[in-house]
């Protein structure tokens, strides 16, 4: 099993996200992310540093990591675009890109910005079809392409990726997103799912799948017990508190091994520790020290 961890970009300052990257590589983790979000459901009037340059930053800031995000929104992206910079990042990471793609959910956002919110099975195809252009732009010379929501001519993405083909995560949850995942995916990531519910997605999208998919679950971490892990929930998650308990791996090392095993059992082969500001490092070192090394077989 590999770990990584989602750094939030919401609700803080972009000298506390910058000062953050470095000391989770240092610490061993196999990856860092972040998410692609203009405002944080977590408190009313709070947002977000914007995805794209984040990823950027993220990319030049470190040196061994992959590196990804957690996930685009297609609603918010053009596609092509999208290709160009992600095909940037790459470059600034020397091969080091881990790409996410969704569907995009939270409406809010996509109201206050003027972007209509298209009914999901709408939302759902306009994601596939930026999975298929990214992948044409980033293998072939020229992409010509008719789709439902772009029209490419003559279309190019050069320099290409370092990497033959990044890896294109898809997040998705219910079974038509699933099958999505499972058909358009080199990986499915489970956001904040209980350890029953990604059985039964994983189970489904093994199913269906047309090749293998790598397995991920990002999933919040509180290593405290009691009275401090309910304080903590709260504090880092708001009003979504109770929303994240299901899925939050919490309690003493041992508990959250336990839990963990469970995923892994499951399919899970990569486990993306969500933290949120403000940023708990004693946290993160003390789970790849105490809890990292009962999952490693190298």
């Amino acid at each position: 099993m590999q770990f990584g961890v989602q750094v939030s970009t919401a609700m803080c300052e972009m000298s506390d996200v910058c000062r953050v990257w470095p000391l989770v590589e240092a610490m061993g983790y196999d990856w860092i992310s972040g998410q692609d979000h203009f405002y944080t459901q977590r408190a009313d009037g709070a947002g977000s540093f914007e995805a794209v340059a984040c990823h950027a930053a993220l990319a030049a800031l470190t040196a061994r990591v992959r590196v990804g995000c957690l996930v685009y929104s297609a609603g918010y992206r053009n596609p092509a675009v999208l290709a160009k910079s992600l095909v940037t990042i790459d470059h600034l990471s020397n091969g080091r890109l881990e790409v996410g793609i969704g569907a995009g959910w939270y409406e809010e956002e996509y109201v206050a910005y003027g972007i209509p919110f298209e009914p999901f099975n709408v939302r759902l195809r306009r994601m596939t079809e930026t999975i298929e252009i990214l992948r044409s732009l980033w293998s072939n010379e020229y992409t010509d392409y008719d789709g439902e929501f772009c029209t490419l001519r003559n279309a190019r993405c050069d320099p290409k990726p370092m990497q033959r083909a990044p890896r294109i995560w898809v997040g998705a949850k219910g079974p038509k997103a699933l099958k999505a995942a499972a058909q358009y995916g080199d990986g499915w990531n489970a956001n904040f799912m209980s350890p029953d519910d990604f059985g039964r997605s994983c189970a489904y999208i093994k199913e269906h799948a047309s090749s293998p998919l790598t397995i991920g679950a990002t999933l919040p971490l509180i290593l405290s017990e009691g009275d401090a892990f309910e304080h903590t929930l709260r504090d880092r998650y708001g009003v979504t508190a109770e929303q994240m308990r299901p899925a939050t791996l919490g309690g003493s090392p041992a508990q959250v091994a336990d839990k963990l095993a469970h995923y892994a059992e499951q399919g899970a082969e990569w486990i993306i520790l969500a933290v949120r500001s403000p940023f708990d490092l004693d946290e993160l070192q003390r789970f790849a020290n105490e809890v990292v090394p009962l999952f490693r077989h190298d």
